[in-house]
């Protein structure tokens, strides 16, 4: 399913955050959002799944929605946003509890996400239990439980540690490759937006505006490869040189709010 987002400009107030965007997410794809601090990455995932409504423009989803998809639109989070009390099985099927599901469909759909994630082992554990890793994938199996037609992610690994970042990104897309399912993939980190997405939206700092959508070229499944790797840094020393100078701009801007 494709997510269109046409002419769509937002603003806090007097605050203009977002100008102008015009930018689709094709079906099937992971399309990365990078851009310099507050240049509104964050807004355009709640613009996207409808959790604010824009001062301008409009968002749409155009395509055909997936078999057995309970939630259209579904997000994961940077902080994992787990019910500490509940078990990891309990996390994941928060939600589908507002669906009127026969009870056993209820158990094979969260016994399908866990599997897929590898946490089958962890079912009956509580969240305090794990590793920030396994927590994340607790958010990220909650979120594939409803087969969602597009996957809002903000951020979700940037409170891992570097070593658990990278074993969460190749679990992540061996995951995504099963499925496709479209997605918006926000992260301040040029290495892991390459390592994930079929392109990158770079944004201008606030107000944020679409500067180039710049597509990676090599196939998901080959992103590990010696070579590829060559290739993704010097497509990573190409986005980092379109953002640059505004990162550090707003660095300093945000210094001294």
């Amino acid at each position: 399913m494709d997510l269109r987002l046409d002419g769509v400009s937002h603003r806090y107030d007097a605050l203009p955050v977002l100008e102008e965007v015009n930018l689709t997410a094709r079906d099937g794809e992971i399309l990365a959002i990078i851009g310099p601090s507050g240049c509104g990455k964050s807004t355009l995932l709640q613009l996207a799944g409808g959790l604010i409504q824009p001062s301008g423009g409009t968002v749409t989803m155009a395509g055909a929605v997936p078999p057995d998809c309970l939630n259209p639109i579904t997000y994961v989070f940077q902080d994992f946003a787990l019910l500490p009390w509940r078990t990891v099985a309990g996390n994941v099927a928060l939600a589908l509890e507002h669906h009127p599901l026969p009870r056993r469909e209820l158990r094979d759909r969260v016994a399908d996400a866990l599997s897929r994630l590898g946490l089958s082992e962890f079912a009956d554990a509580l969240p305090r239990q794990l590793s920030g890793g396994m927590r994340q994938r607790v958010g990220i199996a909650r979120a594939l439980v409803v087969n969602p037609a597009v996957l809002l992610l903000d951020e979700p690994m940037s409170a891992l540690d570097a070593q658990t970042r990278e074993l969460l990104i190749d679990d992540f897309r061996w995951v995504w490759l099963q499925q496709k399912t479209t997605a918006l993939y926000v992260t301040h980190n040029l290495a892991e937006a390459l390592r994930l997405a079929d392109r990158v939206a770079v944004f201008s700092r606030r107000p944020g505006r679409l500067r180039e959508v710049v597509a990676v070229p090599i196939p998901q499944a080959e992103r590990n490869q010696s070579g590829a790797r060559l290739e993704l840094a010097k497509i990573q020393d190409a986005l980092w040189s379109l953002i640059r100078d505004e990162a550090s701009a707003a660095d300093r801007e945000m210094a001294h709010v």
